[in-house]
């Protein structure tokens, strides 16, 4: 089956942001495509193959696709605002919630595995399933780093970043992506159109900077949804071991690798990565347990309350922490957070995404400061265990642990925080390795960048 005309594109709301979408297909299963690369939605049907792939999976699903934002027909970003997972993840979201879609495969392709598998592991209530294609845990991390795609992004960088950028020039590529491919010149001239029309140099750059400085490995652990991975056996540009890496650390994952070099899904041979998507997501499988969610963890509390108390006197202290409170609980609904309790003056909220929870824990400092009042903040991503509206497990542990590090005014953030919120924007000054008292191993730390947190 091959998907006929070009679906309608719609826009979610995810923000202040409009998510360009697309449906096909009347399957009875929903699955959310979030290919790799830079192509537009309106794009891939005018690639035979790519609309092949998708005719197929329409065939048993419907299929949603949207443009991430600065991409396409999605609002651009600015300079100053650049995207994040977190709000790919956030916009992936939106869209299913416009579309309708409240139980959804997600199938995913490299760098789109980032995405797919943040919102997987902060959302499996509504995930049936992942599906990864050529997944990596990070482009350019540690035992990744010397590879193929290291030297594409220095070639990506040196074209953007010169007097004259170029952008869209695939000729040196599609032997490393699509090797299949090389003779074809309709192919050709369609990924370089694609590419342009999905965003300006300064977009791509943008982009890039999230794409390859990415790491997923603290979050592998933490899916609870079947998973599976796909790879094929001879890719040049991401290799079998970045799969393996990926289905060695999620829990219950299963590995297939099929024959075949394009790292571009759809071009080859596409039906053993088909058929092998179809028999996962059309089978029986365990429902998911939501009863443990990937989320980011903020710790807070006011330094020096006692001698605050002491100079103020108990009724104005009282006047001043109700103050705070209202503030405090502004800000992390701001950032959409939730408070998750108060011991005192110490706050513990919880967050879907790092980024939004390092700027909330700074947008606090600031409201602090200007009652008089000075604090301290420490934010960590984890797996928590939900116990009703509460959280608890290591995470919330360690975000306490690393909160009684941070010096007054501070706001200290896991290595793991650091890692998930490559290209934010945000800045950091390594604090080193720390052991934190009852908890394996050591963390590093990283006090962040006042200034680079205020939007």
């Amino acid at each position: 089956m091959t998907v006929t005309g070009q679906p309608a594109v719609r826009y979610a709301r995810s923000g202040d942001v409009h998510i360009a979408y697309q449906v096909s297909g009347d399957g009875p299963n929903d699955v959310l495509l979030i290919p790799d690369g830079v192509i537009p939605i309106e794009a891939m049907l005018e690639e035979p193959h790519f609309a092949a792939f998708l005719g197929r999976l329409s065939g048993f699903a419907r299929v949603i696709r949207f443009d991430r934002r600065g991409m396409g027909q999605s609002d651009p970003v600015a300079p100053s605002d650049p995207p994040t997972l977190e709000r790919w993840a956030q916009d992936a979201e939106a869209v299913l919630d416009a579309a309708g879609s409240k139980r959804t495969a997600l199938v995913a392709m490299a760098e789109g595995g980032f995405v797919a598998t943040l919102l997987a592991a902060t959302r499996p209530e509504r995930c049936t399933a992942l599906v990864l294609i050529h997944a990596t845990p990070g482009f350019v991390v540690e035992g990744f780093a010397t590879g193929a795609p290291a030297k594409v992004l220095e070639r990506i960088r040196a074209g953007l970043d010169s007097d004259t950028p170029v952008w869209g020039d695939v000729d040196w590529a599609i032997p490393l992506f699509a090797p299949s491919a090389i003779a074809d010149v309709r192919y050709r001239e369609w990924l370089s159109n694609a590419a342009r029309r999905a965003m300006s140099p300064g977009m791509a750059r943008a982009l890039f900077d999230v794409v390859f400085k990415s790491d997923i490995r603290s979050v592998l652990s933490t899916v609870r949804v079947p998973t599976l991975v796909i790879h094929r056996r001879w890719n040049l540009y991401v290799s079998p071991d970045h799969g393996r890496y990926v289905a060695d650390r999620i829990p219950g994952a299963r590995f297939v690798e099929v024959e075949g070099a394009d790292h571009v899904p759809y071009l080859g041979d596409a039906d053993p990565i088909l058929a092998e998507i179809e028999r996962f997501l059309t089978g029986s499988r365990p429902a998911a347990s939501a009863d443990r969610v990937l989320s980011t963890i903020l710790f807070g509390d006011i330094v020096g309350s006692t001698e605050k108390v002491a100079e103020v006197g108990d009724a104005r202290w009282r006047e001043l922490l109700l103050d705070y409170q209202s503030r405090v609980g502004r800000e992390v609904q701001r950032y959409g957070g939730r408070v998750i309790d108060w011991a005192g003056d110490g706050i513990l909220a919880s967050f879907d995404g790092p980024a939004r929870a390092v700027r909330a824990a700074c947008a606090i400092r600031a409201s602090a400061r200007s009652l008089g009042l000075d604090v301290r903040g420490a934010v960590h991503t984890g797996e928590c265990e939900v116990v009703g509206d509460k959280l608890g497990g290591i995470a919330v542990h360690i975000g306490s642990r690393i909160l009684g590090l941070a010096s007054p005014g501070e706001v200290l953030a896991s290595g793991t925080v650091h890692d998930l919120v490559a290209g934010s924007g945000l800045r950091f000054a390594d604090r080193g390795a720390h052991r934190l008292r009852g908890v394996a191993d050591e963390w590093r730390l990283y006090s962040v960048d006042q200034t680079s947190a205020v939007i």
